[in-house]
């Protein structure tokens, strides 16, 4: 997105974005606006309809939903009309908006489904990294190759890392998602889990329409409301959409230049460094203390280095002196079985468009693949498959349970469940890498 939400979705706005970091073993989907919202334990769903009748609200009746709104479809639109007017929507384009428009089951399905087995990250990357993907992305950048030049030097932004989000996000524009925007996000406010979300989201969809910029029925996106070619919620649309053809519309859905421009210019008020490279595969020393892997901790590369790290595209571990002093942080996707990436500011102006680091890996190698580049020399732990969600949540209970303060079970592994993770972890003279394992979990279960 700025993404969208399908899976996890895809972007689209990082204001609204959670505190934690989703474990990179656990991202399934290349977008970042199912990531933007809080999930709560949910009730397990079945098929259901695909629409209701207007005036007739969904019930715990029907088959999978555990639904029951207490104003009626039509009573929840009078309210939140008068709420769009005085944010200064006309009743014109409300109204045309809104001809017809039913609460989405699929929707309130796919927003409530939380699903308990995850891809580890080499099976994610190996979709990610295609070479049907890669053909496809060094085709387009010859293609656009002016209009990419353009961007570049206007937003600062690399070409290739805009096509590889470009391809990750709507597999180059063939895969934009086909449901009604403002049906979704309607049927998302409605429903009433995350009200201010899905209403800002409207607001925003319904100011887009008002602009000129889309027509109420060609206004199609993912089921949390992420649009276009690199699927921008609303909101971020507004804010960093841009008419790159000059048409006179910000047309992500059917403009190639202008979804890369506006992705160009997301990423660029993101942070981008130009002519700074995303991270580098990296080797790390024997004895290595594995719990400076976090997030949290940045050292210059240098630093890094010194430390006993080997940055394998500088073998010699002598810097480019612009490079040298470069913030960055440890990255170990798999734990310390695994490969080992120090990761820069593009890393994380990545991760603001996708708030997962199994995606913004993604983005820095498929950026590097359509240059021959980004081929990983570390080894997976193809033998080890990730925990489950009940088992993350299990984890999450007996590391509390042992006192080590492993915040909510919600099965999300985020900053206090790596933190109870590196203790435990310590406590069994283990490498301290904060990566749950079925090793861990066994070895809390047997108390």
């Amino acid at each position: 997105m700025p993404h969208s939400l399908s899976r996890r979705w895809p972007l689209r706005q990082l204001s609204v974005a959670t505190a934690f970091t989703l474990l990179v073993a656990c991202a399934e989907h290349p977008s970042a606006a199912v990531a933007a919202l809080p999930q709560a334990p949910l009730p397990a769903t079945a098929n259901a309809p695909a629409a209701v009748a207007p005036g007739n609200p969904p019930s715990s009746t029907d088959p999978g939903v555990d639904f029951q709104p207490t104003v009626s479809f039509a009573d929840w639109q009078a309210g939140f009309r008068s709420q769009a007017l005085a944010a200064g929507i006309t009743a014109a384009v409300f109204d045309t908006a809104f001809a017809g428009v039913t609460p989405d089951m699929s929707v309130i399905k796919a927003d409530r489904s939380q699903p308990e087995f995850t891809r580890p990250v080499w099976e994610y990357l190996d979709g990610a990294l295609s070479a049907a993907r890669v053909r496809k992305g060094q085709q387009l950048l010859a293609q656009y190759a002016d209009v990419l030049q353009h961007i570049e030097q206007r937003y600062g932004v690399d070409r290739q890392s805009l096509v590889a989000v470009w391809g990750m996000e709507s597999n180059f524009g063939s895969l934009q998602g086909d449901k009604s925007v403002i049906r979704s996000l309607a049927t998302l406010a409605y429903e009433g889990r995350r009200p201010g979300f899905a209403q800002d989201q409207l607001i925003a969809a319904l100011q887009i329409i008002q602009h000129g910029d889309i027509a109420p029925a060609d206004m199609l996106g993912s089921w949390a409301g992420a649009m276009g070619q690199t699927q921008f919620i609303p909101t971020t649309y507004n804010s960093h959409a841009v008419d790159y053809d000059g048409d006179g519309r910000r047309d992500i859905w059917n403009s190639a230049p202008d979804a890369l421009a506006s992705t160009a210019h997301y990423l660029q008020s993101s942070g981008w460094q130009q002519n700074q490279p995303w991270g580098f595969e990296t080797i790390l020393a024997p004895n290595f203390d594995y719990s400076l892997a976090d997030p949290a901790i940045r050292k210059p590369l240098s630093e890094w280095v010194q430390m006993g790290l080997h940055i394998r595209a500088y073998p010699s571990g002598a810097l480019p002196p612009a490079l040298a002093q470069q913030s960055a942080s440890l990255l170990l996707p798999a734990g310390y079985r695994g490969p080992a990436f120090l990761v820069l500011d593009n890393f994380r102006a990545i991760l603001k468009y996708n708030n997962s680091s199994s995606y913004a890996l993604a983005i820095g190698l498929l950026s590097q693949r359509f240059q021959n580049g980004g081929q990983i020399v570390g080894q997976w732990p193809r033998d080890d498959q990730p925990l489950s969600r009940s088992e993350r949540m299990e984890l999450q209970n007996l590391l509390s349970a042992r006192n080590y303060d492993a915040g909510n079970p919600d099965g999300i592994i985020g900053a206090n469940t790596r933190k109870a993770i590196r203790s435990a972890q310590q406590s069994f003279g283990w490498p301290a890498d904060g990566y749950p394992t079925h090793e861990l979990l066994d070895k809390l279960r047997g108390g």
